[in-house]
């Protein structure tokens, strides 16, 4: 691919294809439409190649994707999400206008868009029949069997057309692209689907589909498919030996025969292309070439087309306006700055090919530029914090001047700076662009682009329109930094209005919890020393110190607790089981058994936290369990687990179980949803899950309906040599 005149290689890297008006137009209208579902989005973007290709593109780049394979339009379009997809949108119709603008020939791309349909529907039909597991991944790969086509349009612009137009035929078309350029479009295309990292049969398909036939035999079963849809749909009836050929390769495995699999296919093409307008194959004048694009000749005087009232049309839609300002309406409805940033790339992408791009933002004190924390760059952009010096950087001198700024300027000459030879590697190119984003009184940051001696060639007339989407890319993010401001300031009012009604809330509280204590204590003094009542008045005092304490807490900042405090558990649950036994099981009928040792088991852990857990988990049981079933209580020490010591406390029960859901709440925070359809009894378990998970205990719930349940906790042991009272340092 290296070896490929540039500006080849620049729109591979871009995703660069065209597509007709009338696509675009039904897509701005689907975009802007509140009804329209992800779905049917995809319905249409699955008709186009060019859509295709830009939303391939832009879902696998590196701000997006995380390492999953993104196989279906789809699914690209979930990633993206529906602000990132109208940008898209609307980007590509602000291009198509600035294509209207510049080009000098008019290319009708009807009869390839019905051809490429066409070969995507048989495919997915062949795939179907023949047993191939992924029919839609077989239509995408039909779909943009000749997308290199469309690539090199863009690329070459007139030199291609003119091939184009002297081709009469596509086998034709692939001889002269050889011949002249060292590749056909099926390595196009298939260079620009190796970019999107999915499993190779699916470039395969997009490569094998100009071979001989006693090759394709020889190729996996998506190849074969392609090839077999491309070989059917390139003429007006399926010949003889082609249907011995789908026979050969797929045997009883092909269902239909190929001509009646190729009738049903064109009959939904044409239900799409009628749906948006594009003419029908046999529309196209006698004599041209099938599937191929068409060059019209100069726009200028020529009769208007189908395509040119839906470019009128699209021309109506954003032409009475600026250019970019739909653009600017749609980025001012993002809610995040990482959201932002990500449409602002793919603006960019779509609109100056700048295919290779980072953010530094400026730093509102001192204005040094900075990329921390922006996904999808270069790491070498969040290591930097740039002082405002021209020499410094490009980026730098860009702020200063208030002009973009490049490696190729003549005048001044640029600095000679390492940094911007980093740069430039990091970016995979020989040189920068630098445009600064101005805001309202001062400049929020720089657009850093790679780009060679040639892009910038071609970008030079094209400047006005980047310093225009870098004012709205500088306002956009200026106005969201203010809103983000104004949403903290609004925060912080409510959380001091918090503070202020829990202080008071905790100073209610606190007197009549003091005045129970102090009658406790009253109580506890005037009752005789053999009344046998003593030991729970003082397990009923600590607990009204606990619950004082979580009061407290209410207007205090969280401290870290101390888990390496030890703690009886075995004196813990008896003096538990002493408050709560009448309470939640004996008043109940549900029976009771315990298996606690007779020596104390030591574990290392916050012991009002230990409280919090049991009592939620037997709270949960005394409600599930009926009069007559068991609930048991075990606790054993010296459990080894990740060489750890233990302790095990198991709870069991031979009541109806607990679903999956109410298990899963073990180890969901408490965000009180689960809670709120079981009665708040799925929160306390999320309760004790994310108590556990703060003091590292692990859980582990066995259950089965009408089997009962099983709840185990791994109570981290004190550490022995701090146990040993220092005699054994701990290592460091």
């Amino acid at each position: 691919m290296y070896s490929l005149p540039e500006p080849i290689r620049h729109a591979i890297e871009s995703g660069r294809a065209p597509s007709p008006p009338q696509v675009l137009l039904r897509l701005l209208q689907l975009v802007d439409d509140d009804c329209t579902t992800m779905a049917r989005l995809a319905t249409l973007v699955e008709q186009d190649p060019g859509l295709c290709t830009r939303v391939l593109t832009a879902a696998n780049s590196p701000a997006i994707r995380r390492g999953k394979q993104l196989r279906s339009i789809e699914g690209c379009l979930i990633a993206l999400g529906t602000r990132l997809v109208r940008s898209i949108a609307t980007c590509l119709s602000v291009q198509s206008l600035f294509d209207e603008r510049t080009a000098t020939r008019a290319v009708d791309l009807s009869a390839f868009w019905t051809h490429s349909l066409l070969v995507a529907e048989l495919s997915r039909s062949l795939a179907t029949s023949s047993g191939y597991p992924r029919p839609d991944e077989a239509y995408l790969a039909g779909l943009l069997h000749d997308v290199g086509e469309l690539i090199l349009i863009s690329a070459l612009g007139d030199p291609y057309l003119q091939l184009l137009a002297g081709s009469a035929s596509e086998a034709e078309l692939a001889d002269r692209e050889t011949e002249q350029l060292g590749v056909h479009h099926g390595q196009i295309g298939t260079w620009l689907a190796d970019q999107w990292q999915l499993d190779s049969p699916f470039a395969d398909g997009i490569l094998f589909h100009h071979l001989p036939a006693e090759q394709i035999v020889t190729a996996a079963q998506l190849p074969q498919v392609v090839w077999l849809a491309h070989a059917a749909a390139s003429g007006d009836a399926v010949p003889d030996d082609l249907e011995r050929l789908a026979e050969k390769l797929f045997g009883d495995r092909s269902g239909s025969p190929l001509a009646a699999l190729r009738d049903a296919a064109e009959q939904r093409m044409r239900v799409f292309a009628d749906a948006i307008g594009i003419a029908p194959l046999e529309s196209a004048p006698s004599g041209s070439p099938t599937g191929l694009p068409r060059v019209l000749g100069l726009r200028r005087g020529a009769a208007e087309t189908g395509a040119d009232a839906a470019a009128g049309q699209l021309a109506a839609m954003i032409g009475d306006k600026a250019l970019l300002q739909p653009l600017q309406e749609d980025l001012c409805t993002l809610e995040s700055d990482a959201a932002l940033l990500l449409s602002l790339r793919e603006s960019a992408r779509i609109l100056f090919d700048l295919n290779h791009l980072a953010f530094l933002l400026a730093d509102p004190l001192d204005g040094r530029l900075a990329g921390q924390g922006i996904a999808g760059q270069e790491p070498i952009f969040g290591q930097v914090s740039i002082v405002l010096e021209e020499q410094r950087s490009l980026a730098a001198a860009a702020v200063l001047s208030g002009a973009i700024r490049s490696s190729y300027d003549q005048a001044p000459a640029p600095a000679k700076s390492l940094m911007d030879i980093q740069f430039a590697r990091a970016l995979s190119s020989s040189g920068l662009l630098c445009i600064p984003m101005p805001g309202r009184n001062r400049t929020v940051g720089v657009i850093v682009a790679g780009l060679t001696a040639g892009q910038h060639s071609r970008l030079t007339h094209r400047l006005p329109g980047l310093a225009n989407f870098s004012r709205i890319a500088g306002v956009t993010v200026e106005n969201w930094r203010e809103a983000q401001d104004a949403r903290k300031q609004t925060e912080d009012n409510a959380a001091a209005h918090f503070a202020r009604q829990a202080r008071r809330t905790v100073h209610e509280a606190g007197n009549p919890l003091t005045i129970i204590k102090g009658y406790l204590k009253i109580l506890d003094s005037k009752l005789p020393q053999g009344a046998g009542v003593h030991h729970e008045l003082s397990i009923l005092t600590d607990e009204i110190e606990r619950v004082a304490s979580i009061v407290r807490r209410m207007s205090e900042v969280p401290a870290a607790r101390d888990n390496d405090q030890a703690v009886d558990v075995c004196d813990l649950v008896r003096e538990l089981l002493l408050l709560y036994r009448e309470a939640l099981f004996d008043s109940r009928g549900i029976v009771i058994e315990t298996a606690l040792p007779a020596r104390p088991i030591h574990v290392a852990c916050d012991r009002d936290s230990i409280k919090q857990i049991l009592l939620n988990l037997w709270k949960n049981a005394s409600e599930a369990l009926s009069r007559g079933e068991r609930f048991q209580l075990s606790l054993t020490d010296d459990v080894l687990h990740q060489g750890r010591r233990f302790a095990e406390l198991k709870i069991r029960d031979n009541g109806p179980g607990m679903s999956e859901q109410a298990m899963g709440a073990l180890h969901r925070a408490a965000d009180g949803q689960l809670g709120a359809a079981r009665g708040g009894r799925g929160l306390g378990l999320s309760i004790v899950g994310t108590l556990a998970h703060r003091l590292e205990i692990a859980v582990t719930c066995r259950s089965k309906p009408g089997h009962g349940t099983m709840i185990a906790l791994l109570l981290p042991a004190p550490d022995r040599t701090e146990r040993r009272g220092g005699s054994e340092a701990k290592p460091n």
